[in-house]
C-alpha cells in the first residue's frame, strides 16, 4: 500500500494584526503568552505605560515603562497608534512596534484595552493595510463572578481600585458586539484553542492569500 502523499504547504498570506482586548482581569496577557509560547513566527508589540512595573514585569519585555511626561512628548509627536488613560494611567501602542512587524511579514499580537482596540479600528478604516491586516478578538469570563474572584486572587489592588475595576468591566462587557470574534473563556487550554482557531480560519481568507495555482 502506497503511503498517502505529504500535506501541501499552506498558501503564503499577508500578516495578520491581532488585537485581543478583554476587561481588566479577563485573561488577555495568560491567552497572548500562551500564544506566543505556541507560534514563534508571531511577535508582540511592546506597549508603553506611565503606571509602574507589577512583580516580575520587565522593561521591554512586558512593557515600556515611561514617565508621564515623556508620554505626553510621543502624543504630541503622533508617535503612537493608539493611547488611553486607563485607571489613572497611560497606555499607548508605539506604531513602530507594529507597521514594521507587519512589514517584515511577522503576524502581530497586541494586548490592548477595549478603548485602544476601537482606536485602532478607527485607524484601520483609514489605512489598507492595517485593515486587511486587522482581526479583533474579545475575551471575557461568563460572568461578573468570576472576573472578581479573578481579580481578588491576583491580589495587586486595593478594595477602591477593585470596585472601580468591576464598575468598568459592567461598561466593558457591553462592548463585544463590536469586535469581530468573542471567546467566553473557561480554560487556559480551552481559550488558546480557539483562540487557534480564529486565526488559522482567518490565515485561509481567500483576500489574505498569495496563492497561485501552478500549472
Amino acid at each position: 500500500m502506497n503511503p498517502a502523499p505529504p500535506p501541501s504547504p499552506a498558501p503564503a498570506t499577508t500578516p495578520l494584526l491581532i488585537v485581543i482586548s478583554a476587561p481588566s482581569g479577563g485573561g488577555k496577557t495568560t491567552l497572548c503568552q500562551q500564544l506566543l509560547a505556541r507560534h514563534p513566527e508571531m511577535t508582540r508589540a511592546v506597549t508603553c505605560t506611565t503606571r509602574p512595573p507589577r512583580a516580575g514585569e520587565i522593561e521591554g519585555r512586558d512593557y515600556y515603562f515611561i514617565a508621564e511626561d515623556e508620554f505626553s512628548r510621543r502624543v504630541q509627536a503622533g508617535s503612537f497608534l493608539e493611547h488611553a488613560r486607563v485607571f489613572d494611567q497611560s497606555y499607548g501602542t508605539p506604531k513602530s512596534e507594529v507597521l514594521d512587524k507587519l512589514r517584515k511579514g511577522r503576524d502581530v499580537l497586541l494586548n490592548i484595552d477595549i478603548q485602544g482596540a476601537a482606536t485602532v479600528c478607527e485607524r484601520a478604516g483609514a489605512d489598507a493595510d492595517l485593515r486587511r491586516a486587522l482581526v479583533t478578538v474579545f475575551l471575557t469570563p461568563p460572568t461578573l463572578r468570576q472576573l472578581e474572584e479573578r481579580l481578588r486572587r491576583r491580589g495587586s489592588d486595593t478594595p477602591a481600585q477593585l470596585r472601580k475595576r468591576l464598575g468598568q468591566a459592567r461598561h466593558e462587557t457591553g462592548q463585544w458586539t463590536k469586535f469581530q470574534y468573542l471567546i467566553v473563556s473557561t480554560t487556559i487550554a480551552e481559550d488558546l484553542r480557539r483562540m487557534e482557531t480564529i486565526i488559522e480560519a482567518e490565515r485561509m481568507r481567500a483576500g489574505r492569500s498569495k496563492f497561485a495555482i501552478g500549472d
